[in-house]
């Protein structure tokens, strides 16, 4: 009788291990979440824009024959074409190639731009937009025209000048309170 009781325990405990292991099994769950986390981007166009002698707006195109004294249109901007606010700088860099046999010393500050320093801030070579640029939005004028010194001499009979504007930005949000804080900056080749 004894051996039978001990079976009996035996088979009870088992039982009870049994559905026990069964009610833990039961009670446990896995899952697997997959999460996607998009970064925004930073993106920009620069606009080389004039003023048509119909006096709408309209894509700077190249001038020739341009006497000293002259005044020509050309309006540079930034657009914001990424999804994050950005801050940006341009650069402006004028060459001067004299005709063959031409002589004498080229001087560059013979052209000039009229900057528009309420909205822009120059450092270093660059203007720096002073706000932040929104997706979307497009910047306030770096400059509007180029002037041609009235003082420019023959060397410069058949020159060619070039203006070469550039653009670059950098995130705004976690960068700086003012663009002269920003970090980051594309390195200018």
């Amino acid at each position: 009788m004894r051996k039978l009781k001990i079976l009996v325990i035996a088979l009870i405990v088992c039982c009870l291990g049994i559905s026990a292991a069964g009610s833990l099994a039961y009670f446990t769950a896995s899952e697997q979440a997959h999460n996607v986390i998009t970064t925004g981007n930073i993106d920009i166009e620069l606009k080389e824009t004039a003023i048509g002698e119909d006096g709408a707006e309209r894509p700077f195109h190249d001038v020739e024959g341009l006497a000293p004294g002259s005044e020509e249109s050309k309006i540079v901007k930034v657009v914001n074409t990424g999804s994050n606010e950005a801050w940006v700088r341009v650069s402006v860099d004028t060459t001067v190639a004299l005709s063959d046999g031409a002589a004498g010393t080229v001087d560059p500050s013979v052209i000039s731009f009229d900057i528009n320093e309420e909205h822009w801030t120059e450092k270093d070579g660059f203007y720096y937009y002073n706000q932040i640029l929104k997706p979307g939005e497009t910047s306030e004028p770096l400059f509007t025209t180029v002037t041609f010194s009235k003082d420019m001499g023959n060397e410069y009979k058949n020159s060619t000048i070039s203006v070469n504007v550039s653009a670059s930005a950098v995130q705004s949000d976690n960068n700086g309170q003012k663009v002269l804080d920003a970090v980051g900056w594309p390195a200018v080749s």
